[in-house]
């Protein structure tokens, strides 16, 4: 793969379409600095259909780039937990073309669509002893190829250049991957959550290499509607007193509030940890041999709290994503770890 000439100025936008919304990210030519980031917020009320939600993005993303100094047209776009099927699969040993005929007459049988109707991938995790036999471990994911229609005729409303078209996973994988760079760290496991709005996904890799993928229906949302429901307040209310409080320094939180907070969300936060907790035990029996080392947590709902209580549940040190501190310049305010995705997109080596 060609990489970035160092003529080019800057490399390609990261477009990150989440469920609240978009976010975009350019590195320099050199990816050592941020050349611009924006958020833009998609509005709370549901679309009344997937054309309107269509336009709301479309608008979204020609707000975040009003005013901005992005520089030229290509884009990185992404496939997000609605438009994908994921799933590990365990199939028998083969390579090239061989395993590609076996994987996807397996997809056959498990996709909710039809594989005439799909764009099929899948990445290869490792060999796995399965009883008296070692077999291969592979990672499918697919999704209809209206869904890559849509995301081409998005790009063009926006009047970008949709240059490559990637998934969560891997640009998680890139955007970390490239800050453990040293020979132990490729051989270290290390579990990745990106807490989102709407869903979770966990990554289990070894370095760069992924070897396990799972979406959780848990996410930000699911937060806001427990604390609404147990404070008896609406919906936008809980948002907004959750993030306030987010916001604000440790030492400067009301404690009264503090716990309200914590006691609402925590029955959310039992279900993530329990997914989790399943994930391990999948990698733990498949997987045998190196333990994993930690979890990361990224996404714009993850924060230290979230982060020491998961610790403390799964048994597994866990740390904040911290995507751009390799890079020199400011972002905009806010959560680290929201613009991981988006940073994973940017780092896209494209011709």
């Amino acid at each position: 793969m060609v990489g970035w000439t160092t003529k080019s100025r800057c490399g390609p936008i990261g477009v990150d379409i989440g469920s609240r919304s978009v976010k975009l990210l350019q590195f320099d030519a050199q990816r050592t600095a941020v050349a611009e980031a924006a958020r833009w917020d998609l509005p709370l009320e549901p679309p009344a259909n997937d054309r309107q939600r269509d336009a709301q993005i479309v608008e979204a993303i020609a707000r975040a780039r009003e005013g901005k100094g992005f520089r030229g047209r290509k884009a990185v776009f992404c496939l997000g937990a609605g438009d994908l099927f994921v799933q590990n699969l365990r199939v028998p040993q083969a390579s090239g073309d061989e395993l590609t005929k076996i994987v996807l007459c397996e997809a056959a049988g498990r996709l909710p669509f039809g594989n005439d109707e799909a764009e099929i991938r899948y990445l290869e995790a490792a060999d796995v002893r399965q009883g008296d036999t070692v077999r291969r471990e592979v990672i499918l994911m697919a999704c209809r190829r209206e869904q890559i229609q849509r995301i081409v005729s998005l790009a063009e409303q926006t009047g970008l250049s949709p240059v490559a078209i990637d998934v969560e996973p891997t640009a998680l994988l890139r955007c970390y991957g490239s800050q453990f760079r040293r020979d132990d760290d490729q051989q270290r496991r290390v579990m990745f959550a990106n807490i989102g709005a709407a869903n979770t996904v966990v990554v289990i890799a070894r370095g760069t290499d992924a070897m396990f993928v799972k979406y959780v229906d848990v996410g930000g949302r699911h937060l806001d509607e427990a604390m609404a429901q147990r404070l008896k307040m609406s919906l936008a209310d809980a948002m907004a007193l959750r993030r306030h409080n987010g916001d604000r320094r440790v030492d400067q939180r009301d404690p009264e509030i503090e716990q309200s907070i914590a006691e609402s969300i925590r029955p959310v936060l039992d279900r993530l940890a329990n997914e989790l907790s399943m994930c391990l035990r999948y990698y733990s029996v498949t997987f045998r041999g190196q333990p994993l080392s930690q979890l990361v947590l990224g996404g714009g709902e993850a924060n230290q709290s979230i982060a020491e209580w998961l610790s403390a549940r799964i048994n597994l040190a866990c740390q904040l994503g911290d995507p751009l501190r390799d890079h020199a310049n400011a972002i905009p305010a806010g959560p680290a770890g929201q613009w991981d995705v988006a940073a994973g997109l940017a780092l896209r080596e494209v011709k």
